[in-house]
């Protein structure tokens, strides 16, 4: 993959729930790169918010487009989660967008549905858009093994089949991981996300009553979909992805280089060795 053509200009980071908008603070701080932060009320932990420029409501439209023609930045860059709005919520901000057919439409697509259409929304108000990956490149996954151990052959065939699967799955609106044993797979990420997958996958490859041996070359496969956009749903994983992998039997973790960020980098890659699971990044997808 490419690297990125460096976004020249002042930047806003859209600062939502998790460590990435700090990370992303702390990488723009390092390339020298001028920024403001904009928090989002509710989301964005206590020590960014400290020293974001301004708040606004998650579902504040007209306050957030104000907020930003006054700033004037070159580049939108969203970071980290936000918990999906009901419905209803969405609808009383109806006016923000063309018109209540069009905002149901989006409440009912799934997350990439809504997501986009937050996207287009700054886009349609003359905001050049950019992903975390193209701001602050040295949070993704570089290519190969990155800690003390390596997939064994058993590994590398499960890695091969959660390839294949989660291109298969890239169409469809779900989750981008999976845990696989060989041919078989444990469990796929759905809504839930992967945490709470890999919890189940636990159960399923511990059996019978939670305590057998789990299955070689067990691996959990987390890479993007397929046109999916990067600038609003990275797959990454950190130090409780790989606690939680460990829980689950398996014997490594791999994700797509360049498109998969890393939490905390130093410390995923020790809690993976101090656990002897394996952590790899894969040659991205064309």
């Amino acid at each position: 993959m490419p690297a990125p053509a460096e976004p020249s200009g002042s930047l806003v980071l859209v600062a939502g729930a998790g460590r990435l908008p700090d990370l992303v603070a702390d990488s723009l701080q390092r390339a020298g790169r001028s920024f403001k932060v904009l928090a989002l009320r509710g989301f964005t932990d206590r020590r960014l918010r400290a020293r974001a420029d301004a708040t606004v409501d998650l579902l504040d439209i007209g306050g957030t487009l104000a907020i930003l023609k006054s700033w004037g930045p070159a580049v939108v860059v969203p970071a980290g989660g936000v918990a999906r709005p009901s419905p209803a919520a969405l609808l009383n901000a109806g006016a923000a967008l063309r018109n209540r057919e069009a905002l149901r439409a989006i409440a009912g697509g799934g997350d990439d549905r809504l997501l986009r259409a937050a996207l287009a929304l700054l886009e349609e108000n003359g905001h050049r858009v950019l992903g975390v990956h193209e701001v602050a490149p040295d949070l993704l996954s570089p290519l190969g093994i990155l800690g003390r151990h390596a997939p064994d052959a058993e590994a590398q065939g499960s890695v091969g089949t959660g390839q294949a699967l989660l291109a298969g799955l890239s169409p469809f609106d779900v989750g981008q991981a999976a845990v696989v044993a060989g041919d078989r797979v444990l469990a796929i990420e759905g809504p839930e996300g992967t945490d709470r997958m890999l919890a189940r996958a636990r159960g399923l490859n511990r059996r019978p009553f939670g305590y057998g041996r789990p299955a070689l070359g067990t691996v959990l496969v987390k890479l993007a979909k397929g046109g999916q956009d990067l600038r609003i749903d990275l797959p990454a994983v950190g130090p409780r992805t790989v606690c939680n992998a460990a829980a689950a039997g398996c014997a490594g973790i791999a994700v797509e280089a360049g498109r998969t960020l890393l939490i905390d980098r130093a410390e995923t890659v020790a809690e993976a060795d101090r656990r002897g699971l394996f952590l790899v990044g894969l040659e991205a997808r064309a």
